[in-house]
């Protein structure tokens, strides 16, 4: 396959708006580790859960997934809770500093940073760039959707 200009191009533009734009974590501002965020973005799917049925989801032992869960715990993303329908039953669920946390991972641009970027541009030139978006991600949706296709149609 031959790479087309654009496509070069892109890729370049792509890389360093991110390096001018992406989000900071300061000094002493903890980024949760990849376990923690497979844990985190697993509750934010499911709602709270157990320590033995999160175990079983990550398929990691007991004892690894309780130690996971208490350093989530010390970092003040997770609290664990009393089962109301069954009180035998401690359930995990993410803090609002968690959720927050989370947020704020998932969002690699700075919103700042990109919305005083985006004001030094004039309207057209703000709309030609969202338009120009909205392209590109419709197109990316419907190549995803081509390539899954193929892709169960090799099974």
């Amino acid at each position: 396959m031959t790479i087309k200009p654009s496509t070069t191009e892109f890729l370049f533009l792509y890389k360093e708006i991110y390096q001018c734009l992406h989000t900071f974590w300061g000094e002493g501002e903890h980024y949760p580790s990849p376990d923690m965020l497979a844990v985190m973005n697993h509750l934010m799917k499911t709602g709270p859960l157990t320590i033995t049925e999160a175990a079983q989801h990550f398929s990691r032992s007991q004892s690894a997934t309780s130690e996971l869960i208490g350093r989530l715990e010390a970092q003040g993303y997770v609290a664990k809770i009393n089962d109301k329908r069954d009180k035998r039953r401690t359930l995990v669920w993410l803090s609002r500093n968690g959720r927050q946390v989370f947020e704020r991972v998932q969002n690699v641009l700075d919103a700042a940073l990109l919305n005083t970027s985006m004001s030094a541009l004039d309207t057209q030139e703000r709309e030609a760039l969202l338009t120009g978006m909205r392209a590109l991600l419709a197109s990316a949706q419907r190549t995803l959707a081509e390539r899954r296709k193929a892709h169960e149609q090799l099974k």
